[in-house]
């Protein structure tokens, strides 16, 4: 009797727990269908807890589909082994996106635990599909028969980089080996969240407090007001406060006449992570460096830089330290003629002091002003932040003839976020662009660009792009609206150059295309040259108060001063390259004392005293917070070979718009990924990049 009883109670418990689950599945917005325009994420309707049920559901559904693909009793094929891994985790893939999108900009507490609980998990999920022998064996005859299927390119580039996930995922090793594996890459996960979570709280620590008016002595009103505002929000009302976000700090070390004080806002950024304290990050980037050289050794390669390079247009190590040398030379020389300039200016004042990287600043601004008559402050006033997304809008719209709507009826995660859709000239929808550019304590320092959904095309089923730009600006104080310095704008319409990237991308499959880091930086790079040229400054560069376009006299100082500072941009972005290879070509990180590492290797690649790196290894997130550009920092001065020699292209023209040369362009922006990028380089161009437009346009050659 007693056991009849307990089944009954078994059942019902089942029952109740089905039902209550079945509850929460419909109360959870990933479960359901998005009825929102173009399906794009119910933020109104997404709660912290809706993700781990989501993220947990996703991982068994993909891990259900790959077990369907392994078990498919009929011979591996493209369409039944490639295509349909290429259909699979489409749950996994629009959570994932929405939380990477929030944790990076919008982020708390309770993401963050999250977050911790879930890098483990999807490192694990991965490796589960990357080390699955029964999937590399059809993946591995599928290749073996490449050259006899009918593939298309795009095909067979995806199914050659499958080839190459499933080989550089450990799928060679033998059981003990990637058991192994399985344990760093857990690891890695674990240790590169980390660090990112204790990057963001040094960077939106309070670096500088003044309550004594004198100390603010050379700092423009408008930073005086900012800085009013930060304090009142960090609960120091009737004071004035500086984070370590650059929209805070950089004015500071423009304009302030106080050098102790530049010094210590200077050395509180330079600090980050190095504070030996509970965000410290020393502990952190060694072992994840020792556990890089560890992968690599076990999967074959002598450092970890050499597995990473293997599939960039760069190949290996030797192939950009000689690139970074040949570049470090001409940029020394400048930057040695610029700190020079300084120190006499210092000298002329009697300063009686040697220039200190928290001089550099401010009297690089001071020498700016007296060489072209031209400072930050003169330019804001045309750079009101509406104004330049404007003008990067109206650059697409005259390149590729898109236009863009503003959205009022698609949900946003913050205030801040605004929406826009994205048709071609024709009126035909194209993608939507979500835009987010103040900082907050919730947001990552920089600047970036990443995806709530991807393009493709499989079986003639178009989705179409939903991509988002983030940034942390000057927001708006009350007596002003939010003015960008021009390095702000170049910033805006970098990201916005990858959003192009993701908005025109024409592919069938969204996953197994791959972009080389050395590559994914051209669509961005090029877009600067829009910003700064004179004909599109005209459309876009208005008086916040009159209304009235930049004068004819202050775009030639700009164009005069185009190559002002030069050297000091590309030999403190150089030192950050050099010490990223370093860290990466490393055969034994174990014992490292990171700070003497960094020293070492900057003092050996020549870094003048005058410059710091522009990164510190303890605040890399490039490179520790995840993996995305470890052994690849280099990519962005590499891409700006390519940048400046594609926008020689259209300089050649005499027309910076020129239709023919547009649609040249953007056909290699669609197809980037399902080909070779140096093959479609040189059917964009003619012949292969040459490194002389950039040394020109910087001021090197």
């Amino acid at each position: 009797m007693r056991s009849k009883f307990l089944l009954l109670a078994v059942f019902i418990g089942i029952c109740a727990f089905t039902y209550q689950s079945n509850e929460n599945k419909m109360d959870n917005p990933f479960f359901k269908e998005w009825k929102t325009p173009f399906q794009t994420p119910p933020f109104n309707e997404i709660k912290n807890e809706h993700f781990m049920p989501a993220y947990e559901e996703g991982m068994k559904d993909q891990k259900a589909e790959v077990e369907a693909i392994i078990n498919n009793p009929e011979k591996p094929t493209f369409k039944n082994t490639i295509e349909a891994f290429e259909k699979s985790g489409k749950l996994f893939t629009k959570v994932n996106n929405v939380f990477n999108c929030l944790n990076g900009a919008n982020t708390n507490d309770s993401l963050q635990e999250i977050s911790r609980k879930v890098a483990p998990m999807i490192a694990k999920h991965f490796d589960e599909i990357y080390l699955n022998d029964k999937f590399f064996d059809r993946v591995k005859v599928i290749y073996q028969e490449k050259d006899k299927l009918n593939l298309t390119t795009e095909q067979k580039v995806v199914l050659e980089n499958y080839y190459l996930d499933f080989v550089r995922g450990g799928a060679n090793l033998n059981n003990e080996g990637k058991e192994k594996l399985k344990k760093i890459n857990e690891e890695l996960s674990t240790l590169g969240n980390k660090f990112g979570e204790d990057i963001l709280k040094e960077t939106n620590a309070v670096g500088l407090v003044i309550d004594n008016k004198d100390d603010l002595a050379g700092l423009p009103a408008d930073v005086i007001q900012g800085a009013a505002e930060t304090a009142k929000e960090k609960g120091l009302e009737g004071k004035w406060a500086f984070i370590l976000q650059r929209p805070s700090w950089t004015p500071f070390l423009q304009y302030s006449e106080k050098r102790n004080l530049r010094e210590k806002l200077f050395k509180a950024y330079l600090n980050r992570g190095n504070n030996n304290d509970e965000f410290d990050t020393k502990k952190i980037l060694t072992k994840m460096a020792s556990l890089r050289v560890e992968k690599a050794n076990l999967l074959g390669y002598k450092t970890y830089a050499d597995f990473k390079l293997e599939i960039n247009m760069a190949k290996n190590p030797d192939n950009v330290y000689k690139f970074l040398n040949d570049l470090m030379i001409p940029a020394l020389h400048r930057a040695r003629i610029e700190a020079d300039d300084m120190q006499k200016m210092i000298d002329n004042e009697k300063g009686n002091f040697q220039l200190q990287p928290w001089d550099w600043w401010y009297y690089a601004e001071k020498v700016k002003k007296e060489k072209y008559a031209l400072d930050e402050e003169m330019l804001r006033p045309y750079f009101k932040l509406e104004n330049v997304i404007d003008g990067a809008f109206a650059v697409a719209n005259k390149l590729y003839g898109l236009k863009f709507e503003e959205r009022k009826d698609i949900p946003v995660y913050h205030p801040d976020v605004k929406v826009f859709e994205v048709k071609e000239s024709n009126g035909k929808h194209l993608g939507i662009l979500y835009t987010d550019y103040f900082p907050r304590d919730g947001k990552r320092s920089g600047a970036w660009m990443s995806e709530l959904r991807g393009q493709s095309n499989i079986d003639g089923l178009y989705i179409s792009p939903v991509v988002y730009n983030v940034g942390n600006f000057t927001k708006p104080t009350k007596d002003k609206p939010a003015l960008l310095s021009f390095d702000d704008v170049s910033t805006l319409f970098h990201e916005f150059g990858h959003a192009l990237h993701g908005l025109i991308g024409v592919s069938v499959y969204p996953t197994g295309k791959r972009v080389p880091v050395d590559f994914v930086e051209l669509p961005s790079q090029i877009m600067e040259n829009w910003a700064s040229d004179p004909e599109v400054l005209k459309m876009y560069a208005k008086n916040y108060k009159t209304g009235k376009p930049i004068p004819k006299e202050l775009i030639e100082k700009i164009v005069k001063a185009g190559q002002f500072n030069q050297g000091f941009d590309t030999v403190e972005y150089l030192a950050a390259s050099f010490l990223d290879m370093d860290w990466h070509t490393i055969t034994d990180a174990k014992g490292r004392d990171p700070i003497r590492f960094e020293q070492e290797s900057l003092l050996k690649h020549g870094l003048i005293p005058e410059i710091e790196s522009r990164y510190q290894s303890t605040n890399f997130q490039h490179i520790f917070a995840d993996d995305g550009y470890a052994a690849g920092y280099y990519g962005y001065i590499w891409a700006a070979i390519l940048d400046a020699d594609a926008f020689a292209a259209f300089k050649e023209t005499h027309n910076v718009f020129d239709k023919k040369t547009a649609e040249a362009f953007r056909t290699l922006l669609e197809k980037s990924g399902s080909d070779d990028p140096m093959v479609l380089y040189k059917k964009f161009r003619g012949r292969e990049p040459k490194v002389d437009a950039l040394l020109i346009k910087r001021g090197l050659n």
